[in-house]
């Protein structure tokens, strides 16, 4: 057997010793697919796979923990399929042919690790590694024309709309069923008739009733579930059969005893009694919980309701439990409730007759259940009834509520997500998306009264039904996504991997790279851009030196004279406590000296770090959080100060972290106007007393995804973060913004920003919607008082070749907008930017983006540096100037400028300051946009310094001034001073200290 078989860019030369491609030094292992497999199993490829049209569609099992490609085929060999395949990390699936048109895919498709074994490939959404035998696939299933006496008669429609089944009599067979075990229960029956259905039901009956009629062959297409080589059936469809012989028993009349007379149940438990005869099917099922038990009895049966503390039972062929009859239940004459029990001799009701019993004479019974269209929370319109189409899911969003799904649930939490489509199907099921998804998915809507399944949480209103959606459209206000005419643009450059970069006050920018496990032997690890001198690239790159791996280490810019950039933590080893300094020297145009300071036998943190955030505190000292001790090591769950108090160890264990590690790295950490500390992590969010760091309050939980409340923010579900501007005179309550993250496991990306005031009475998120998911994404603070969010992938986690399908447009929020109206769709880039890429505000306005290193096969590291040239700077308008003579600013001082603009006014002119950041991970350390009291007379303005150090903790900031929309270019202010006398620490040989 065969197997199944426009952008123009322009780059500067490299620098020599980055362009050096020998022996890899990467620590990381290279994920591949394996070829030593068990007995002749052999991979066949990437495949296409669709969640509602399996392309392997046998047996099935999913792990968690331990799925590798090796169990699925164990699993499917045992199971005795020829094909296997691995799909989304975790999931395995079986069959012997491959399905519903599943075809090859591009092998970069199936890109996510197993998750029992990082070493090798499982597939990815929508798409499986394939593994084959090498035996042939054995003869598709048949309805065999025959079964003894048993003769096909093909397939036939079943309870279609409703209507009631073809065969009346439910019955349970010996073993799973097949055709043979369901007319040997027939036979046994005494019933002509025999059907099986849904692969797993099986019916009997003494003629063809409610309308059963014969339906295409290719309609009952499921595989019995107690035979693989025949068909029993399909959705309302049976595999129906004809009893041809003369020697078919009498059906039996009950059973255990001696032939007598049959009566009601009375040895019931207090305060159980009988209530009477009812009509069951005539609209659905009136009691909907079923119970198994072989040897029935209304003793038993009504046992076995009590036992789950429910409070109807009734007997039908089987036990069924309920607390109210639903689906308009009516009385039936009791002389209809005629068939005996199997276990004694009682009534167990009859075809569509339950004999009902209960704790009360005076039951519940619901109405027929219709559609919900009125009482519904937020503006729901109720649409009609919405087919899908072969199988394929209409809207992208499933959440399964077995018990309690209803129309208000359902839409509520499609409502609470942003999503303005959704409904529900087979009873249980709650789907969410947008009216875009069911446009493009071709489908439309059906009769009434092919919805017909109640909900489980509302049994007076349908959810739906088999392959239908009850569906809504949501018509009050909405998310808008703004398309401007002016979007910016992306720009090019070249020539290094980053994982961190800052802008110094020297007006250059700093890149730290992996050295010891870089691509490139010859790695440095460290360098330093002159933007001045672009255009010479020889001129325009400094190499700079690190002594250890500032992989995945943290970073910030020290309020000290010298504006000191400190990096703390790293890849493993020494470098894990790693203390590294650099002095920003030289200016545009003018070659620095200075070179990054590190003597770990001198200064080092006093635990190891891998994944730390750096935070300024308000006195001045720096705080060191979180991480592990290593790479995908154990968890340092604490926090450390910088310089390192005296009194031997001072590190402090925070339970929180402890409990939430692996999913709450680089956590996010900003400083309230109210001194303390709001942190982010994983999914949770606290403040902290800046001083002791004890919890000052739990602040609720982050909404994830509409289906997923366990998707997370912070590394390895990484999001990115700002504080959203703070105005003078600085009342009004502070608000954060996160944009983007991740779910665990399958690695779902976010499509969601959520915004929080913590200091608010009661702060709750507000969540609005992105128009893409977006996981690893970078956002920065811009002079106007918006921020630019870009990179990042649709999907996945981290890095380590865990995300895929990079998102490649850039967007605009703007705070002062409406709540769902602050995003703007910008420009789109080539470029795929994954885990490791940075963003930072340049001195002119514009944005440096840099870095991807996702260790994937797929998206290569990424030396191009691009500039993206925002809206504001892409309208023509000359950009304003000022002049300023002090630049070391005490909290409340007044400070002067003279400004010179071009196109407004003082009196429509803004001043903003936004605090030195440096970038990595989507974590922008030290971000601060703030936009302070001034006056002016004529073009000189008067600025006022924020407050104190809790609006604007101490350090470092860019000055800008803003014609209309225009900003200048920036001037360095440092504000507060260095209140920690940071400037003369360290006073060790190997470091220089710039004073305070």
């Amino acid at each position: 057997m065969a197997h199944p078989s426009s952008h123009v860019w322009r780059f500067a030369p490299a620098l020599a010793h980055l362009l050096y491609f020998g022996a890899l030094a990467s620590p990381q292992r290279r994920q591949s697919i394996p070829t030593t497999l068990p007995g002749n199993w052999s991979s066949i490829g990437c495949y296409t796979d669709n969640t509602g049209a399996r392309t392997l569609t046998g047996a099935t099992i999913v792990d968690p923990a331990n799925m590798t490609v090796e169990n699925c085929i164990s699993f499917c060999d045992a199971n005795q399929f020829i094909f296997a395949g691995v799909e989304f990390m975790q999931e395995c699936y079986c069959d012997n042919f491959i399905e519903n048109s599943g075809t090859t895919a591009p092998v970069s498709d199936c890109s996510q690790l197993c998750a029992g074994n990082a070493d090798e490939f499982c597939g990815g959404p929508g798409r499986l590694n394939v593994f084959w035998s090498g035996a042939e696939p054995p003869p598709p299933p048949t309805i065999p024309a025959f079964i003894g006496k048993w003769e096909a008669l093909g397939c036939y429609s079943d309870n279609v709309d409703g209507q009631g089944r073809t065969l009346v009599d439910a019955v349970d067979v010996i073993g799973q069923v097949s055709l043979e075990t369901c007319t040997t229960a027939c036979f046994g029956a005494g019933m002509p008739f025999s059907g099986a259905e849904f692969a797993d039901e099986c019916y009997c009956g003494s003629a063809i009733a409610n309308g059963g009629i014969p339906e295409s062959i290719s309609t009952c297409n499921m595989v019995c579930a107690g035979n693989n080589s025949e068909f029993c059936g399909g959705p309302n469809r049976l595999t129906l059969y004809n009893y041809t012989g003369d020697d078919l028993p009498p059906p039996p009349v009950g059973g255990g005893g001696d032939g007598g007379a049959m009566a009601i149940a009375t040895d019931l438990p207090s305060p159980w009694a009988y209530v009477g005869c009812f009509v069951d099917n005539a609209n659905g099922r009136v009691l909907t919980i079923e119970v198994d038990n072989a040897n029935l009895t209304m003793e038993s049966c009504v046992a076995s309701c009590d036992a789950q503390n429910l409070t109807i039972a009734g007997g039908e062929f089987s036990v069924l439990c309920g607390n109210e009859l639903i689906d308009g239940a009516k009385p039936a004459p009791e002389s209809e409730c005629n068939l005996g029990c199997g276990g004694n001799l009682t009534y167990c009701g009859a075809g569509n007759r339950l004999s009902i019993y209960s704790t009360t004479q005076n039951i519940t019974i619901l109405p027929v259940p219709v559609p919900q269209n009125s009482s519904i929370p937020g503006s729901w319109s109720y649409q009609g009834c919405l087919a899908e189409a072969n199988g394929a899911r209409v809207f992208p969003w499933e959440i399964d509520n077995q018990s309690n799904n209803s129309a208000s649930a359902c839409l509520s939490q499609c409502a609470a997500f942003g999503y303005t489509a959704g409904g529900m199907e087979f009873g249980f099921q709650c789907f969410c998306g947008d009216v875009t998804d069911v446009t493009a998915s071709g489908v439309s809507l059906q009769s009434e009264e092919s919805c017909n399944i109640a909900c489980p949480g509302d049994p007076i209103h349908l959810c739906g039904g088999g392959d239908r959606i009850q569906y809504y459209v949501w018509t009050g206000p909405t998310h808008v996504w703004h398309t401007p005419a002016i979007t910016g643009r992306y720009e090019a450059r070249l020539v290094v991997v980053p994982l961190i970069a800052s802008l110094g006050i020297n007006n250059k920018v700093t890149f730290l790279e992996k050295s010891g496990t870089s691509e490139f032997d010859n790695s440095t690890g460290a360098y330093e851009l002159d933007l001045s001198l672009v255009s010479n690239f020889s001129a325009a790159w400094r190499t700079m030196h690190v002594k250890s791996d500032v992989f995945c280490s943290g970073s910030l810019i020290l309020p000290d004279k010298g504006a000191r950039q400190l990096n703390v933590g790293g890849w493993s080893l020494d470098s894990t406590k790693g203390v590294r300094l650099y002095t920003p020297d030289g200016s545009p145009g003018v070659n620095g000296t200075n070179d990054w300071e590190e003597n770990f036998q001198e200064l080092h943190l006093q635990r190891q770090r891998w994944y730390p955030t750096a935070a300024m505190l308000p006195n001045g000292t720096v705080m060191v959080i979180g991480g592990e001790t290593g790479s995908n090591a154990s968890p340092e769950p604490n926090v450390e100060i910088l310089p390192t108090p005296q009194g031997g160890d001072t590190v402090i264990f925070l339970d929180w972290l402890n409990r939430t590690d692996p999913n709450n790295l680089y956590p996010f950490v900003f400083v309230l106007p109210s001194g303390n500390l709001f942190v982010v992590y994983y999914n949770e969010a606290r403040i902290l007393d800046a001083t002791t760091f004890d919890t000052v309050q739990t602040l609720p939980n982050i909404p994830a995804s509409v289906n997923d409340f366990l998707g997370g923010r912070t590394y390895p579900l990484e999001a990115a973060a700002v504080l959203l501007p703070l105005h003078a005179p600085y009342t009004d309550p502070l608000g954060v913004l996160i944009c983007g993250g991740s779910t665990p496991g399958a690695g779902i990306a976010l499509d969601n920003c959520v915004t929080i005031r913590p200091e608010m009475e009661n702060a709750t998120w507000t969540l609005e919607r992105m128009p893409t998911p977006r996981v690893m994404p970078c956002m920065v603070a811009l002079p106007d008082g918006t921020f630019l969010i870009v990179n990042g992938a649709v999907q996945g986690i981290a890095g380590f070749g865990l995300a895929n399908d990079p998102n490649l447009s850039a967007l605009l929020y703007d705070p002062s907008k409406p709540f769902n109206q602050r995003i703007s769709i910008l420009n789109t880039t080539i470029v795929a930017r994954l885990y490791h890429s940075e963003a930072i505000l340049l001195p002119d306005g514009r944005v440096l983006i840099s870095g991807s290193d996702p260790l994937s096969p797929f998206d290569p590291e990424e030396f191009r540096i691009e500039v993206y040239v925002p809206p504001y700077l892409a309208q023509g308008r000359n950009q304003p100037s000022f002049i300023i003579t002090e630049k070391d600013w005490a909290y409340g001082s007044h400070q002067s400028i003279h400004v010179t603009l071009h196109h407004g006014t003082t009196s429509t002119m803004k001043v903003s300051l936004i605090a030195a950041t440096t970038s990595t991970h989507g974590n922008a350390m030290g971000s601060r946009t703030i936009f302070p009291a001034f006056k002016c007379v004529r073009n000189t303005c008067t600025i006022t310094a924020p407050p104190n150090a809790f609006v604007s903790p101490p350090g470092w900031h860019q000055l800008f001034i803003l014609d209309g929309p225009t900003p200048s270019h920036s001037s360095w202010v440092r504000i507060g001073g260095d209140p920690a006398a940071i400037g003369n620490w360290p006073d060790l040989p190997d470091f220089t200290i710039p004073g305070v």
